[in-house]
């Protein structure tokens, strides 16, 4: 994937995830912002996600006060991002992470 199509799809996938976000966690009245690439959600205990794109790395990189750092690349056969590290796919980890965070479960479905 050449830089371009990389910048296009982290956009894609943060502005979505952002919307899904804001349905999924309007209830627990996160702040939730997506600037310049960067994706954050802050919770009201003040516990933070920081979601970015990585483009030296063409990755999406994932900061959880649960889980820590994880890093996701995209996977062509699967068509969405995967962990670096492991089979989790970057809206499982997110979702999973942030139900542990505010107690219930978190559906990122798009």
């Amino acid at each position: 994937m050449d830089e371009r199509e990389f910048a296009d799809r982290a956009d894609r996938t943060l502005s979505r995830l952002q919307d899904a976000l804001e349905a999924a966690l309007g209830a627990d009245d996160p702040e939730i912002e997506l600037r310049g690439g960067i994706l954050t959600v802050e919770l009201a205990d003040g516990g933070q996600f920081v979601l970015n794109k990585h483009g030296p790395t063409r990755q999406v990189w994932l900061s959880s006060p649960v889980s820590g750092a994880s890093h996701f690349a995209w996977d062509e056969t699967g068509t969405c991002w995967r962990s670096t590290r492991g089979p989790d796919t970057l809206e499982g980890r997110l979702s999973g992470d942030l139900a542990t965070a505010v107690g219930h479960a978190v559906s990122l479905d798009s």
